[in-house]
């Protein structure tokens, strides 16, 4: 279940950080309303990893699109790993 809390309740924030886990973030509202999110150092740079490989794989399928694919066999080569 989601912790959530209101924005006021950061006047004691050590309570508001003591809740946050990896994993488990504190959703922060204001009015209401979701607005900020407190993630565990862990959990952002493994997010952050994610989205660096996703735009990564994003390149490469647009590379592919535009200047066409490699055959398995053209993979192996370049890397060195093809049979001899």
């Amino acid at each position: 279940m989601p912790n959530i809390k209101p924005i006021s309740d950061l006047r004691n924030y050590t309570e508001v950080l003591r809740d946050v886990e990896e994993g488990a973030p504190v959703f922060l509202t204001k009015n209401g309303r979701g607005r900020y999110a407190i993630v565990d150092m862990h959990d952002y740079e493994k997010a952050q990893a994610t989205i660096r490989l996703m735009n990564e794989i994003a390149k490469g399928r647009r590379s592919g699109e535009t200047e066409g694919w490699l055959t398995l066999e053209a993979v192996e080569k370049n890397l060195g790993i093809a049979d001899e």
